[in-house]
């Protein structure tokens, strides 16, 4: 099992919270947007807790450590939402 990212390997670099929905910055110059009801954890959350996250992995994930949730940045462009920690 790896545990840096492959050169291939979509990372982020950033996040942007919005009322409806986040965007993920990625290193090659694209962005996503994923509503927050992707998440049933992250539609429950406050505002505050959606704007607590951090970088995980390097850019391999994203984690909003008061809502506990975590979701990887492959998953998102795979349509996957949930994590299993």
């Amino acid at each position: 099992m790896t545990t840096s990212p492959s050169d291939d390997e979509p990372l982020a670099i950033d996040v942007l919270v919005g009322s409806d929905s986040f965007i993920v910055r990625l290193a090659d110059g694209r962005s996503l947007c994923v509503p927050w009801d992707w998440s049933r954890r992250l539609a429950k959350a406050t505002v505050a807790q959606r704007h607590h996250w951090r970088l995980v992995g390097r850019g391999q994930g994203i984690q909003w450590p008061d809502a506990d949730e975590d979701l990887s940045v492959a998953g998102l462009l795979r349509g996957r939402v949930r994590v299993t920690k």
